[in-house]
């Protein structure tokens, strides 16, 4: 019997697809920079069916990429050897919110918006935030240990990861889950299969923590003309008590998104930094403590009601809706120590000018953390081998990491040395070999093949 019709066996025939163009729009990465091959899709319904898929597979010698909602930057389910895609995207169910404990129980391909108005409902709030968050699945936001717009408050994706049901690799299913508070009975194998991208096992259901919602919250845009004046401003609000977000935002950007989505900067300045805090308590007295004396390009703008954070937010946001307005860009995600995104956002945009003349560089994200997203838009094909090069040199240099959130997908492999010693590499590979012994599963991912 052809592994199709196995597959079907499992699944359901409507849920097995071998249609050339279905497959060649699920072979594509998110920003459409990336295309790979595929020879069939299949859509599990259930732990147990992804497990017999996975098993199935394995004894036929098919390599599986695993897809949830598909918005990874880094090429992370692209496929690259005729692969079978199993999605997760019928993997939805959500369970009631434990108001107690704040827990919620979510299949692995239930969107982070689904969880968030679950949370919502019941009062509470979802401590991972993203751009994306109508298409992200949480498998895949485990799976990648996603950070997002929260971060500087509750951490990433791993943070919020109580339990988790995994397939792995020899069709067996792990379902790791406690009811206490604190378990420290054994191996930690919750938090080893988050972040491992899918190579040691498929994430098909979770259970995540949930936080209290604070009852007063304020936001503020404010200008600044000189970057290493934002950055000390960062240093400042990431410790105050009450943060829940602080992003930067390169002023390029700004004239983009008021160019193309009609959404102007409330504030001059060459950089500008997003401050939200969020207490149980009115912060606006110490957000005014905190902007006291800094040396700001102008009068930040401040939303206090509703309505106005969310169209302060909206300054943010609207860069998703304009980084692809010259074609795909061309993406670097990294984590920097603080002390160096100043030389890192002069000596990355030399580079760029230097390989793509016509490139246009913009800098955003997560400053508190340094987990920053540079994006070249208008570069070709044809700068991007050497200028991908020269920027991951450049932030292996100045102490930072790769990778920040978005992982390594296949984009980064090449350069996983740069942040990780042969040591370190070795003994990754060892859990690899461990789980996945003939490693088809997700092989063009972190590794590659050996």
């Amino acid at each position: 019997m052809s592994l199709s019709h196995t597959l079907a066996d499992i699944v359901g025939r409507r849920h097995v697809s071998t249609d050339p163009d279905v497959l060649a729009a699920r072979s594509v990465d998110h920003t459409g920079r990336y295309r790979g091959r595929a020879s069939m899709l299949v859509r599990p319904a259930s732990t147990e069916q992804v497990a017999e898929v996975l098993r199935a597979c394995r004894d036929a010698g098919a390599h599986v990429t695993v897809q949830g909602g598909r918005t990874s930057l880094v090429a992370g389910t692209v496929p690259e050897h005729d692969d079978v895609l199993l999605s997760t995207e019928l993997l939805t169910e959500l369970g009631e919110v434990d108001v107690i404990e704040r827990r919620i129980v979510a299949g692995a391909g239930v969107t982070l918006a689904a969880v968030q108005r679950a949370a919502a409902a019941a009062g509470l709030l979802f401590g991972v935030d993203l751009a994306a968050r109508d298409t992200a699945t949480v498998g895949g936001m485990a799976s990648t240990n996603a950070g997002g717009l929260r971060t500087v408050r509750y951490g990433n994706m791993g943070e919020q990861v109580l339990g988790l049901d995994v397939a792995l690799p020899d069709g067996t299913v792990l379902r790791r889950h406690s009811r206490v508070r604190r378990d420290n009975t054994g191996y930690d194998l919750t938090s080893l299969f988050v972040g491992a991208e899918g190579t040691l096992g498929v994430i098909t259901g979770l259970e995540l923590r949930l936080h209290p919602t604070p009852a007063h919250r304020i936001t503020a845009i404010c200008g600044f003309a000189d970057l290493d004046a934002l950055v000390a401003a960062g240093r400042v609000f990431r410790d105050l008590d009450g943060i829940a977000a602080l992003e930067l935002i390169d002023g390029r950007a700004t004239t983009l998104t008021a160019e193309h989505a009609g959404v102007p900067a409330p504030v001059d300045g060459a950089w500008l930094l997003l401050i939200e805090l969020a207490a149980g308590t009115d912060p606006t007295a110490l957000l005014a403590d905190a902007l006291d004396g800094l040396p700001l390009a102008g009068e930040p703008a401040v939303g206090v009601d509703a309505a106005a954070q969310q169209r302060l937010w909206r300054v943010r946001e609207a860069l998703a809706d304009v980084l692809g307005v010259y074609g795909p860009p061309l993406k670097f995600d990294v984590s920097l120590p603080l002390s160096a995104i100043t030389a890192f956002a002069g000596e990355a945009a030399a580079l760029i000018r230097s390989h793509a003349a016509e490139a246009i560089p913009v800098l955003f994200g997560h400053v508190g953390e340094g987990n920053l997203h540079l994006n070249v838009l208008r570069c070709s094909a044809a700068a991007e081998r050497d200028l991908y090069a020269a920027m991951m040199e450049l932030i292996a240099r100045l102490g930072g990491n790769v990778s920040s959130e978005h992982g390594v997908g296949t984009r980064k492999r090449d350069y996983l040395g740069m942040s990780r010693t042969a040591a370190d590499i070795a003994a990754m590979r060892a859990v690899k070999q461990a789980f996945d012994p003939t490693g088809y599963l997700n092989p063009a991912v972190m590794f590659g093949r050996s």
